[in-house]
């Protein structure tokens, strides 16, 4: 049986591995902004950057049965029906770009989501889009 303490140190050994595993699979995705999502936790609750990493992404993202492409057509849909989500809607449309979704698949994907959340979710939802297309376009100066 597993110690419960070392269920909770995400400092343990296996906890380590589960991080490193995620965050692998979340900069294979997401690029630099993942890696940027999980610093940003570092100084507030890395706990919270922990599970992104080892579970959303190590354990759950990285699971057989769905390919990345369908992953984040299925992400997309869900963060535009929560509503409320644009940062990190933003995030994971990069990563729909990132993963070979087009913008046409996008946009498609975002009115499809209009029949069961509701125009002004998916209204949002295409802003939203459209600033990271438009970044995507003309990235900032460094």
């Amino acid at each position: 049986m597993t110690n419960p303490a070392s269920q909770h140190d995400i400092n343990s050994p296996g906890n380590l591995a589960r991080r490193r595993h995620g965050q692998s699979v979340l900069s294979e995705i997401d690029g630099q902004q993942g890696e940027a999502v999980i610093d940003s936790l570092a100084d507030i609750n890395p706990a919270l950057a922990h599970h992104v990493a080892a579970f959303a992404f190590g354990d759950i993202y990285d699971r057989p049965g769905l390919d990345a492409r369908s992953r984040q057509l299925v992400t997309l849909g869900v963060l535009t029906a929560l509503g409320g989500c644009q940062p990190q809607l933003r995030v994971h449309l990069g990563a729909a770009l990132n993963v070979g979704i087009s913008r046409e698949e996008i946009t498609e994907a975002l009115l499809h989501a209009a029949v069961y959340c509701g125009f002004p979710r998916a209204l949002n939802a295409t802003f939203t889009a459209r600033e990271v297309f438009t970044e995507r376009d003309d990235p900032p100066a460094s």
